[in-house]
């Protein structure tokens, strides 16, 4: 293949000159009382009114190693969405907090107000569309991103968690709450509720709230080896009740997305989605493709929108 002259590619350089980059934000953003770090990639094309998607980092990570070992900068690229990397001010293990009263109450304080800050500068900022505003993450990121969802339904209209475990899990048994508390009995298995209890420590975190609530995918691997994997269930308990629908899934499918995980589907437009993937350990690998689909990042017209649908009829 004849490559082209030094002078002919001094000619492309306008063209491929780009301004997206991972950029950490240093002004007031507004309320963040543990300093969470906000990182942040904006391609140099943006949708019109662009979605936002949340990827917080897992522990002992950082939030450039997030920006780095994933795939969302690329996929904003295409797709014209914004992503928030925010980063953990927790300098011993970079765990975020999820088990503090603070962060496990709607606007209540912790690292989950920091982070919903973060969403609302970047909404007002970018002109981007409120209705849109995703999270995900693995491990500690899988958390957080289960945390947000049960204080701040009101700000996300969809959340994927990735070895995580329930809202609330890790909050200490007296109910005072602590910052970087790791709760052997949650981790261990040992937190069981029924539907309802798991239900009723979501909707305490946002007293009066009887609005929308968001669409959550769940996955785990059965040999977790960290977070075990009692706590898939458990999950699909919580967020079923929720979503006013039975824990009993409508569809199975095998072999989905990868061979040896199975997917199930609950309720009748699939509001709740869980993917148990067979012999996997904490290890989990990231399912981008399954994300896209029901976040529809992917869309540019007529797409999923906080407020539209309902987890007992189908959702457009």
């Amino acid at each position: 293949m004849k490559l082209p002259s030094p002078l002919a590619l001094l000619g492309l350089l306008p063209t491929l000159t780009s301004a997206a980059a991972f950029t950490q934000i240093t002004t007031p953003f507004g309320p963040n009382p543990r300093n969470v770090s906000f990182n942040i990639y904006v391609p140099d094309t943006l949708a019109a009114r662009p979605a936002i998607l949340v990827y917080p980092h897992w522990c002992h990570g950082l939030a450039s190693q997030a920006f780095d070992w994933s795939p969302w900068a690329s996929l904003a690229d295409v797709h014209g969405f914004i992503v928030i990397y925010p980063g953990s001010p927790n300098a011993a293990d970079q765990c975020w907090d999820v088990s503090s009263k603070e962060t496990l109450t709607h606007n209540g304080g912790g690292d989950s107000l920091g982070i919903v800050s973060m969403v609302r500068w970047t909404l007002d900022k970018y002109k981007g569309d409120k209705s849109r505003v995703f999270v995900t993450g693995i491990s500690s990121g899988g958390m957080m991103t289960q945390v947000l969802l049960g204080a701040y339904p009101d700000v996300f209209a969809a959340g994927a968690s990735f070895a995580g475990v329930p809202f609330g899990c890790f909050a200490p048994a007296d109910n005072a709450g602590q910052y970087d508390y790791w709760s052997n009995e949650c981790a261990t298995g040992q937190v069981t509720h029924t539907a309802q209890q798991w239900g009723d420590i979501v909707r305490a975190a946002y007293p009066g709230y009887r609005g929308w609530r968001p669409k959550v995918q769940i996955y785990q691997g059965t040999e977790d080896e960290v977070l075990n994997y009692v706590n898939f269930g458990e999950g699909v308990k919580m967020w079923t009740n929720v979503n006013g629908i039975n824990d009993k899934p409508v569809r199975v499918v095998e072999n989905t997305p990868l061979p040896g995980w199975t997917k199930s589907v609950y309720g009748p437009s699939g509001w709740v989605e869980s993917y148990s993937a067979k012999g996997v350990t904490h290890d989990i690998k990231l399912q981008e493709d399954m994300i896209l689909g029901m976040f529809q990042l992917n869309c540019s017209k007529n797409c999923f929108l906080w407020g539209k649908g309902s987890p007992l009829k189908a959702s457009c």
